[in-house]
């Protein structure tokens, strides 16, 4: 993975950030209303680019928040997104609103996720779910280890090598966009887990013969196996950094089984 400084300064960034992105110096002209010449010359450290253009640019260059300050700091101009912690009374609305998402989803699973996997919220959905697991997982929680860790959920995920792929990709896209040596650190070490004895590299079992609309979750739980599709969803134009970088992943029954247990269970 290629990371750079603000040392380096803002062209050699802003080109790393168009080659990562694929895009030609025209075409990045193009999309922000300049010239590729214009381009060139900020990247080659001829002209100094002005802190509108610096955000118009990573604007069109897709660069996630926390690198649009070090864009900023490396042409010489204050970081202008924040980056508040969670329990700052400015976020009060903000996490107010975050629990009463998540206990209105359940009987079904939810979580909140920062950038690096970290569990900053889940409901009783979740926590339902984590029985046996490690308590060195817990104290701490960190989705992709709970998930992937041999004394972690991975023993009791039925399609686990199917799961773990998905997981792992998922993590080498984000990889591949950001410039985050945390998260792939997460990657190289969750990547590093052994498979629990009885995942060999296929399926426990057949699969089922529902046809699922997206790959399942399929998790033992108190002797019957339930059956979830991810779904990820951010913030809409963050201005801060913590924001920004958070993710709500709530898990939809897949099957009737799965919803018909569930409701039952949450009405016991």
């Amino acid at each position: 993975m290629t990371t750079l400084s603000t040392e380096t300064g803002v062209g050699a960034l802003l080109r790393h950030w168009r080659e990562t992105r694929r895009l030609s110096q025209l075409e990045l002209a193009l999309r922000a209303d300049s010239s590729a010449r214009h381009i060139s010359f900020i990247e080659t450290g001829r002209s100094r680019p002005s802190a509108e253009m610096v955000l118009r640019l990573a604007e069109h260059l897709h660069v996630p928040v926390r690198d649009r300050n070090d864009l900023l700091l490396a042409a010489g101009y204050a970081p202008q997104f924040a980056e508040t912690p969670l329990d700052d009374p400015a976020m009060g609305a903000l996490r107010a609103g975050i629990d009463q998402l998540l206990r209105g989803y359940e009987p079904y699973p939810a979580l909140v996720v920062d950038g690096t996997y970290n569990v900053i919220a889940s409901n009783g959905g979740i926590g339902s779910l984590l029985g046996g697991v490690a308590e060195h997982l817990l104290a701490a929680p960190n989705a992709m280890r709970l998930a992937l860790h041999p004394e972690g959920l991975a023993p009791r995920i039925r399609n686990l090598p199917q799961w773990r792929g998905h997981l792992l990709h998922q993590m080498e896209r984000q990889i591949a966009l950001l410039r985050s040596a945390p998260l792939r650190a997460l990657y190289d070490e969750v990547a590093a887990y052994p498979l629990p004895p009885g995942h060999d590299g296929a399926s426990r079992e057949p699969e089922p013969p529902e046809a699922y609309f997206a790959l399942p979750l399929r998790i033992e739980h108190e002797g019957r196996v339930l059956s979830f599709v991810s779904s990820i969803s951010t913030f809409n134009t963050p201005m801060d950094v913590t924001v920004a970088e958070l993710a709500i992943e709530t898990m939809l029954p897949a099957d009737p089984d799965t919803v018909t247990y569930l409701r039952e269970r949450a009405a016991a």
